[in-house]
């Protein structure tokens, strides 16, 4: 992470016009990340798919997006996160054209480099608006993850308006890869002055003390298996919604609009829970939402119900990934900043396993629903993790 000196409080010309060029690029990359949830019925049709099969596009997506990740950090120690903006940037814009190739190896291919983009866009875009913005943080980056959250909203209506059975994707592929590819171009032409370029920070001392520790592992295999429940939830509530409807759903307020949109307005409710709540205990209330959110969810008859079931989910499930990254830097300070990439590995993998879980019962059992319970039975991990989080930490505590 940067070093830049105090008298960054006035950002320089190139950092005015490169934070709205940032903000909307990361915004382009919220729709681009959950994408893939929403034309996964099209493809379903497109290519006679069983879910199993469907399946497929996930690990294409999540091992691409693994490798973007760790390209992104050598492009991170490089300083040079800018160059992986705009390679990133550029990758996601050839992947989602790619969709449109008709070949089935090609869109998976596809779908990989738009991950390989995602890995290392998200990353590089966090780190560069945080040394941007030294000064101000929280609310920096708090606003950047608003705009991918938009994103992600907006990703259902946006896909609902610009496809048809006539052109498929190539007109929404082609609206969202051509911003992409320009952002990619200006991010490329707009120089870093001196003050907004970052400084090698010197190498922390310690080797991998804190991999050593148990809790450290304890906390990643909680985001291990709560990004995948996010994934799987994301990534197969429109074909469920299709299954339980009997037809597309393409209504403004589908129950995939609705988990999006309350899972990024109920991190709103984060600062007011925890007036009264600490991290553990509002993790707790998070995963009791989740729960309830499912039952009715899972058991649903109509769009009606689980759009209910879905906006409780979404709720539920919000302020639960911030709270337990921050759990992770609140238990091992600033060493845990310049070490988190295991964490986030085992977020990706962990969305890779779920989404792909849900695909294989499904075309086991023959029936989607069956399919649904492994985001339940990820609740009730959740809830044994979290239990062992608490004994550890208290272990440690009176150590």
């Amino acid at each position: 992470m940067a070093i830049i000196g105090k008298d960054h409080d006035r950002q320089p010309a190139g950092g005015r016009i490169l934070s709205p060029l940032l903000h909307v690029v990361f915004f382009l990359s919220g729709i681009g990340t959950v994408l893939i949830g929403q034309v996964l019925p099209y493809f379903e049709r497109a290519f006679s798919l069983s879910d199993g099969q469907l399946a497929l596009f996930f690990p294409a997506q999540f091992a691409g997006s693994v490798a973007g990740t760790l390209i992104s950090g050598i492009f991170g120690r490089r300083s040079k996160l800018k160059q992986a903006t705009v390679i990133g940037a550029a990758g996601m814009a050839a992947g989602i054209l790619m969709m449109n190739s008709g070949e089935l190896s090609l869109v998976l291919l596809g779908f990989c480099l738009n991950g390989i983009g995602i890995g290392l866009t998200l990353p590089a875009i966090n780190l560069l608006v945080l040394e941007m913005n030294l000064h101000r943080t929280a609310s920096a980056l708090s606003l950047l993850n608003f705009y991918w959250g938009a994103g992600a909203i907006v990703a259902k209506p946006f896909v609902d308006l610009t496809s048809n059975a006539t052109s498929g994707l190539l007109f929404t592929t082609l609206l969202l890869a051509i911003p992409l590819a320009a952002g990619a171009v200006l991010l490329f032409l707009i120089p870093i002055s001196s003050k907004e370029r970052p400084e090698p920070e010197p190498a922390a001392s310690g080797g991998n003390g804190l991999w050593a520790m148990p809790l450290a592992w304890a906390i990643a295999a909680f985001h291990f298996v709560h990004v995948g429940f996010e994934s799987g939830m994301g990534g197969w509530i429109t074909t469920y919604s299709e299954r339980v409807a009997g037809a597309p759903v393409t209504n403004l307020l589908s129950p995939t609009f609705l988990y999006f949109l309350l899972f990024v307005l109920g991190r709103a409710l984060g600062p007011i829970l925890f007036r009264y709540f600490n991290e553990n205990r509002a993790i707790v209330l998070g995963l009791v939402l989740v729960l309830v959110g499912l039952a009715i969810a899972l058991s649903a008859s109509s769009i009606g119900q689980l759009s209910l079931g879905s906006i409780i989910t979404g709720i539920g499930t919000s302020w639960i990934f911030p709270t337990n990254v921050s759990r992770f830097y609140n238990s091992f300070g600033p060493e845990a900043a310049r070490k988190a990439t295991p964490l986030f590995i085992c977020g990706t993998i962990g969305a890779t396993a779920v989404t792909w879980g849900i695909g294989a019962v499904s075309s086991v059992t023959g029936d989607l629903s069956y399919g649904m319970l492994v985001l339940v039975a990820a609740v009730v991990l959740l809830f044994g993790l979290q239990a062992v989080i608490v004994t550890i930490a208290g272990r440690r505590k009176h150590a």
